[in-house]
């Protein structure tokens, strides 16, 4: 199977686009901390090798691309809070991210191409949305790692608050341990109390 290519970008900026940017987010599942969102743009004389959906590298090759990413892309990350989660559903939560991301840029893309099947409605862009875009676009992969790296830094520093719930190892996913740490450690401000697992313990 072959990996994420510049095809899309490439056709984006012969149809007149100067910059596009890829978009991704992360954490829609957990069911602590928040949904993060990553928007990339790429130059494509300095594409770090390697780029590919987030899920299929390990840790250790994710942290350096995402650090290498740093240095030679436009990336941006942005978050919602559990707060807006809860507040507005977690789909529009992700999407809010998502806008965030692609607003702090620092130069405004062209395009965007959008992980998934739904754009978000307050971009400031035209996009695209590309189902398994992170496995298929160069963009859409680099903007999966750098939020995926992000996130999972965010849900470390909160299992040291928290011990006891694992996040540092499931990032707030609903494993097995986590699951049970709810039922004998109670909830945390971190968890989202719309979420049925959740819920059901408050």
């Amino acid at each position: 199977m072959a990996g994420p290519d510049f095809s899309y970008e490439r056709r984006c900026i012969k149809a007149g686009a100067r910059f596009v940017a890829g978009v991704d987010e992360v954490g829609r599942g957990p069911l602590a901390g928040p949904v993060t969102a990553a928007a990339v743009i790429l130059d494509p004389k300095r594409v770090p090798r390697g780029l590919d959906d987030s899920k299929k590298l390990s840790l250790k090759a994710r942290e350096a691309l995402a650090a290498e990413l740093h240095e030679v892309a436009d990336v941006s990350v942005a978050h919602a809070s559990v707060e807006e989660i809860d507040a507005l559903n977690i789909l529009r939560a992700a999407h809010l991210a998502m806008e965030r991301a692609v607003t702090g840029l620092s130069r405004q893309p062209d395009r965007a191409l959008i992980d998934g099947n739904l754009i978000p409605r307050n971009l400031v862009c035209a996009a695209e949305a590309v189902v398994k875009g992170d496995g298929k676009c160069l963009s859409i992969a680099a903007a999966s790692i750098a939020a995926k790296v992000a996130r999972d830094q965010i849900m470390v520093d909160l299992a040291q608050q928290h011990p006891g719930y694992g996040w540092e190892k499931n990032a707030g996913y609903p494993t097995k341990a986590h699951r049970e740490a709810l039922l004998s450690l109670g909830v945390t401000p971190h968890h989202r109390r719309s979420f049925k697992t959740v819920h059901n313990i408050l």
